[in-house]
């Protein structure tokens, strides 16, 4: 099928208000973290905005873009709160709009979804209630500060009028201020800001309306929405109808149908375990509530562009937004109109380069995308001055990124894999529950490398010999790492397996098992094996398990090992392994464990890299990447390959 036929809807213009966007594919505000400290945008920013306005998308907006200094959420976000941005942000608005996309800013107040720390000031909200998250006292707004806020939407939608924005979104989703006021969730108030819906909504249509007499008649509005909270007492579906309603009478423009708040925070930005397009049935009950009288953007992990096509089809919704997919892939929606769909580097869920990055106040990129917020740091279609010979060890994740981009460099590469399929850690980690999109990865990696002329040799260990015949200029040594054995008395039984041989189906794996080790690893093989119906007990020395996984991942694997009945025991210290019997130490003395048919090792990793020494000593120039060097995640792996090829 032709690919415009394909994607007719998704591809087809739509107006919002008086603004024309070139087809329905809407990049969603994402905070970034690359703004300056006091919120000016950087190079950086107009770099990373530039290159997905290139790629084809119809519409970005920018991130939540606070309106006061005391709505401030993170470090190095950008603000909108004095004149001074304006400059700044008009340069952006000129870069996005060489390339024909339009650009929205979203207007925003943390309220009490912040720190302090963050603004230097006292944190406020609707009602004195700590964010279950943030967990610091926020101060009551009083009515006159209320209006204070409202008078600050006000301004900052002149500032982005000024600065050249297509349009305004204002934020009120995701359990900052305006969705804080509009909640019982998380306002207690009394006065005529609370209590009864019709108090509730009265601060968050004040700041429309003041956006409204800013911007003018012709301006497009949009608004963002949590259709549900996903808490106990907070919204629900059959409120945000009701409030969909209220926003088109006053005037809005377009809604944009998101989810959650920072206690349920796994539905902001769902990690791979939420399906995908978790929130087009609410988009089609608002759209449905309000007549289709304005057009309604949904997001909530939608990456694939036929589900998007899809949704558009059925009139669930007009628009729909592809976030973490334009960070891991910018080019997005140009390889859409192309037709080369097999082409796209798809957004895993994994949440390792953005949110997780996110939620420990560091600037955000992509696992899949060593790009993703380096933009202005490397010319990938530029080719090295100098080609050389490059030999690469190892055919996972580093290896791969390695041996693609030093081919795209212009490099002669030869890659060497001592198993028979490429992809190495990648095939074992997409094998438990809800991972298998990490095969989207590794299908990308291995196919790029695959057409662009490599010599590929699988199946072949490369050994001190192998490179002096190859005779390379420089070796990249990406051979990863292997579990850790343990020195526990009886660890050499054979009903002690790792759980790399478990998950590669390697072994046979009786019915009560005793998995040692509760990290990321551990706990992923116990629930692949609950579901397999095995009687599973996890044993971890440190006080708490999952402690290496990302926070919106790991509040959903503990909650399915607590469903799925696997027993946790921490500070726990296994003394011996002997014959159906685990015995362990722990601050209550000994125990056992009996009658466990296998034990399964997964207590970390160590690297494999014996060929260093060898190849240093050939004096032939050699780096080592990812676990090689120090057993750590996929991104390291990834981006150090990238890095290192580039610089070759």
């Amino acid at each position: 099928m032709n690919s415009s036929l394909e994607f007719e809807k998704l591809l087809e213009p739509i107006q919002i208000g008086p603004m024309k966007l070139r087809n329905r594919i809407v990049m969603p505000p994402m905070v970034t973290n690359y703004a300056a400290a006091d919120g000016a945008v950087t190079e950086r920013f107009k770099a990373y905005h530039q290159a997905r306005a290139k790629g084809g998308v119809g519409l970005i907006i920018v991130e939540a873009t606070y309106v006061h200094p005391s709505g401030k959420g993170f470090q190095n976000q950008v603000g909108i709160y004095k004149d001074e941005l304006i400059s700044g942000l008009r340069e952006l608005t000129e870069t996005v709009h060489k390339y024909g996309a339009k650009i929205a800013v979203q207007l925003y107040h943390a309220g009490r979804q912040t720190t302090s720390k963050v603004t230097g000031m006292k944190v406020v909200a609707p009602s004195p209630i700590p964010c279950p998250v943030k967990q610091e006292m926020p101060k009551e707004l009083s009515v006159d500060e209320i209006k204070e806020l409202v008078e600050a939407f006000g301004q900052a939608a002149r500032r982005a009028k000024e600065a050249g924005f297509d349009a305004i979104e204002i934020h009120g989703a995701h359990g900052y201020l305006l969705n804080q006021f509009l909640s019982p969730y998380s306002n207690k108030r009394t006065d005529e800001y609370g209590g009864s819906f019709e108090n509730r909504i009265r601060f968050p249509l004040e700041v429309v309306r003041r956006v409204r007499e800013e911007v003018g008649g012709d301006f497009p509005i949009i608004y963002r929405m949590s259709a549900e909270e996903y808490v106990p007492g907070g919204l629900t579906i059959e409120d945000t109808k009701i409030f969909a309603q209220k926003l088109v009478e006053a005037g809005v423009n377009a809604l944009h149908i998101s989810g959650g708040v920072y206690e349920s925070s796994a539905m902001i930005i769902q990690p791979a375990a939420i399906p995908q397009g978790c929130f087009v049935e609410n988009a089609a009950a608002i759209k449905k509530a309000i007549n289709s009288k304005i057009p309604v953007i949904v997001v909530g992990r939608i990456k694939d562009p036929l589900m998007a096509e899809q949704i558009i089809r059925e009139g669930k919704a007009d628009l729909v937004s592809i976030g973490r997919a334009l960070l891991a892939d910018p080019d997005l929606p140009r390889k859409v109109s192309e037709g080369k769909i097999q082409e796209i580097r798809k957004c895993i869920g994994c949440n390792q380069g953005c949110i997780d990055r996110l939620f420990q106040d560091l600037d955000i990129t992509c696992i899949a995308n060593a790009l993703t917020g380096h933009e202005t740091e490397f010319d990938i279609e530029n080719p090295a001055e100098e080609k050389k010979k490059v030999l690469i060890v190892g055919g996972g994740p580093g290896g791969l990124e390695a041996a693609r981009v030093a081919a795209l460099r212009g490099h002669e590469v030869v890659l060497y894999e001592k198993q028979t399929d490429l992809g190495g850690q990648m095939l074992i980690a997409a094998v438990p529950p809800y991972k298998g999109e990490i095969n989207d990865l590794a299908n990308y990696l291995i196919n790029q490398v695959e057409k662009s002329g490599i010599a590929i040799v699988k199946g072949k260990e490369a050994d001190i010999k192998t490179i002096q015949e190859v005779k390379p200029d420089v070796v990249i040594l990406a051979t990863g790492s292997e579990p850790i054995i343990p020195e526990i008395p009886g660890a050499n039984q054979k009903n002690v397996v790792t759980a790399h041989d478990v998950l590669k189906n390697a072994v046979i794996v009786g019915k009560k098992v005793v998995i040692i080790g509760g990290g990321l690893v551990g706990c992923e093989t116990a629930e692949f094996l609950a579901d397999q119906d095995k009687e599973v007990t996890v044993v971890e020395m440190l006080d708490d398990i999952a402690m290496d996984v990302g926070a919106l991942t790991r509040v959903l694997l503990l909650n399915r090992m607590a469903e799925k009945k696997i027993t946790v025991l921490t500070k726990s210290k296994v003394r011996e392994i002997s014959g159906d019997k685990v015995i362990m130490e722990s601050k209550s003395g000994t125990q056992e464990i009996t009658g466990i048919d296998t034990v399964v090792m997964a207590v970390g990793s160590k690297p494999k890299n014996d060929l260093l020494k060898s190849i240093e000593e050939e004096n032939i120039p050699v780096y080592a990447i990812g676990d090689c060097v120090k057993p750590r995640k996929f991104i390291d792996a990834i981006h150090e390959g990238f890095r290192i090829a580039y610089n070759l």
